[in-house]
């Protein structure tokens, strides 16, 4: 974006609500940042001014649309750089009916609550089975942490009892053929 652009968008129906929202990205790098944002101006199909934001780098807005019909969204850019805008409208519409709800209105939704709730239902039990299963796994990878701890403990005396009898059977030999070298 230059200096203006306009952007526009089309509420189908009189009564919608137009959500929008915008963020100034300031494409040409960090030296020329210039903190003092962009104008928007929300205007009607008449051209009635609808919102008006001054010297704003993000904002978020809505409003309910008084008529049908195209209206614009025209920034400003008073910064002497190139800004680059992420800006996003939608609308949302409710149709309301002047007809009382009957019970045939509810059977489906009751009908799709129960089969949600028969849904949730088997994720919690799949869930549940998960967990027991690790905290099973746990524990046997518990034990079998302790039982490699005793082995290696088991093995490291036994090993150092077999050098040491080893050292001493050795200085035993060789005290014996001292003494059969002296006779």
């Amino acid at each position: 974006m230059d200096r203006e652009e306009c952007l526009s968008h089309d509420v189908k129906y009189e009564g919608d609500t137009v959500h929008f929202s915008f963020v100034v990205i300031n494409s040409e790098g960090s030296r020329h940042y210039s903190p003092a944002g962009v104008d928007l101006v929300v205007k009607g199909p008449g051209g009635e001014q609808i919102h008006d934001f001054r010297d704003k780098t993000s904002d978020i807005g809505q409003f309910v649309s008084s008529s049908k019909g195209v209206h614009r969204f025209c920034f400003y850019n008073k910064s002497p750089y190139h800004e680059m805008i992420d800006f996003d409208v939608r609308e949302a519409h409710f149709s309301h009916h002047e007809e009382h709800a009957k019970d045939d209105h509810f059977n489906p939704l009751i009908e799709q609550i129960s089969k949600l709730q028969e849904s949730i239902y088997g994720i919690w039990s799949e869930q549940h089975y998960l967990d027991a299963q690790s905290q099973q796994q746990a524990l046997v990878n518990l034990k079998m942490s302790k039982g490699t701890i005793y082995k290696a403990c088991f093995e490291s005396v036994a090993l150092v009892g077999a050098s040491a009898l080893q050292a001493y059977l050795l200085k035993r030999l060789f005290d014996r053929k001292m003494v059969l070298s002296r006779v």
